[in-house]
């Protein structure tokens, strides 16, 4: 009898791992789905149309809007544009040295 106990209760403790075991591989496969959606969209390249901003070249680089906007900053009332989020955050440590360069239209 104390065997036979001891094969149930070894069986059932078995047979919960593997139930848990399998939930946990369809919640890493369903989590890794999500993770590839969503990275997805946080790599897709944003731009932004010209005439929504206010310059004409990138106040950091000095590169032209024309070749592409991926992010703005709002500066006294006015959209800048900016060829990278990097231009951008430099152009905030200090922006009054560099407005002049954004040739504001």
């Amino acid at each position: 009898m104390r065997k036979l106990f001891i094969i149930m209760l070894s069986t059932s403790c078995v047979l919960f791992l593997a139930a848990c075991e399998t939930s946990s591989t369809q919640q890493k496969a369903a989590t890794a789905t999500i993770d590839s959606a969503v990275n997805k969209i946080d790599t897709a390249e944003k731009t932004y149309d010209v005439k929504l901003v206010d310059n004409k070249k990138d106040p950091t680089c000095g590169m032209p809007v024309t070749a592409g906007i991926s992010d703005t900053a709002h500066y006294e009332n006015k959209v800048l544009g900016f060829c990278s989020t990097e231009c951008k955050n430099e152009f905030l440590k200090n922006p009054k040295a560099n407005i002049a360069a954004a040739e504001l239209k």
